[in-house]
């Protein structure tokens, strides 16, 4: 018998990459409300929410997708081979999105020997893969140990390795044990807002495999527990609410940041993904209401997808350029992202406002795309 559907867990992911093309999509860089940009350094916001969300998100689904695949007699050896398939379509999909749109259009430049190499989807697949053979190899046991491994080793690393002219235990920007490994690893192939460091750099990605295998403790616990899915809330919102005490007391020592991916904060969006996630869950599983989501599925069930998708489409529109007459008579190249923003926007909201307005309609936009291939059952697996 076909298993049942986790329909919150679709919602959950929709919910967040619609979260992710919210705050990747402002009308104007310079004109975001605080919890729609990353915070600065230390710290969080909502919008340092999503990405450890994602992550958490592909370790419940995975442990769901590999009970199916087992059923129907696949080997470990098996799914290993397609979960390589996958990664290496996510990665090579991420490395698209950097390069694009490759020289061709618009006087973009494009240089082969600069291009960065790290990034969301990168990390996604290189996550997805370690902590699939994990999961596939290891116990439950296992799993929590490899937790641990990954976190005690980060731990060390960041504290006790000396950084040459610094110094260890230092989580200064740029200045740090990870900044230091990107800077050795990745030199001219980083963020271009910083070239000397990466928030997907190499270091940080060990405990973002942690937040992938937290995801893969909560989806077993989803399928083997015994408790009725109103317990099964419940005990997450413990767990989550034990690990955002956890994570703030962490804090103390090695503070919350996105960008080095601490260990506090891999501990600390843990406990968030448990407690959003157990909304979802008692709302739509449990008491099966289920009408409010619907949009958020529909954007979960094409998430990958819906995701390149919106990168493509506003690289284009920011790189897409006519000459048109400024207000002072003078002529200027402005991209078609700038032509509608001061037309549609501008004129009636305060630059806050215009900016987010451009980022509702820019989601909305792409809610209808998905919505057709929705009603029309396509759905696009990498």
């Amino acid at each position: 018998m076909k298993p049942e559907r986790l329909v919150s867990l679709d919602a959950f992911r929709g919910f967040t990459i619609a979260g992710m093309i919210l705050v990747n999509n402002p009308g104007s860089w310079g004109h975001i409300y605080p919890q729609l940009a990353h915070a600065s350094w230390h710290g969080w916001t909502f919008t340092d929410w999503i990405f450890p969300f994602f992550l958490w998100i592909v370790g419940v689904a995975m442990t769901f997708s590999f009970d199916v695949r087992r059923a129907k007699g696949d080997s470990n050896g098996t799914l290993i081979l397609n979960v390589f398939r996958r990664s290496a379509v996510i990665f090579g999909l991420g490395l698209f999105l950097t390069m694009f749109p490759f020289g061709l259009l618009w006087n973009h430049h494009f240089d082969l020997s600069a291009v960065r190499i790290p990034g969301v989807l990168q990390r996604i697949a290189i996550c997805y893969l370690i902590a699939s053979f994990v999961y596939l190899y290891t116990s439950l046991r296992g799993q929590v140990i490899a937790i641990g491994v990954l976190f005690v080793s980060y731990w060390l690393m960041m504290f006790y390795i000396p950084v040459p002219d610094v110094g260890a235990g230092v989580f200064e920007k740029g200045r740090n044990f990870a900044s230091y490994i990107d800077s050795l690893l990745l030199s001219g192939h980083m963020w271009s807002v910083s070239r000397t460091w990466d928030p997907e750099g190499v270091i940080s990605t060990l405990p973002a495999i942690a937040t992938t295998l937290f995801g893969a403790l909560t989806g077993e616990y989803l399928r083997r527990s015994p408790h009725d899915k109103t317990e099964k809330s419940v005990w997450m919102f413990v767990f989550g609410a034990g690990f955002l005490l956890l994570g703030a007391f962490l804090d103390m020592w090695m503070p919350i940041n996105k960008s080095l991916w601490t260990v506090s904060y891999a501990v600390f969006m843990a406990g968030w993904a448990l407690c959003v996630f157990g909304i979802f869950y008692f709302l739509i599983d449990a008491k099966g209401i289920k009408r409010w989501a619907y949009p958020f599925v529909v954007y979960g069930m094409n998430a990958i997808f819906v995701f390149v998708l919106s990168g493509v489409a506003a690289r284009t529109m920011g790189m897409w350029k006519f000459n048109v007459q400024l207000s002072d008579g003078t002529f200027a190249d402005v991209s078609i992202k700038t032509i509608i923003v001061q037309n549609l926007f501008e004129p009636y909201l305060s630059p806050l406002n215009a900016s987010l307005a451009h980022a509702v309609a820019w989601i909305s936009v792409m809610y209808l795309i998905v919505w057709v291939m929705y009603k029309k059952r396509w759905f696009v697996k990498v």
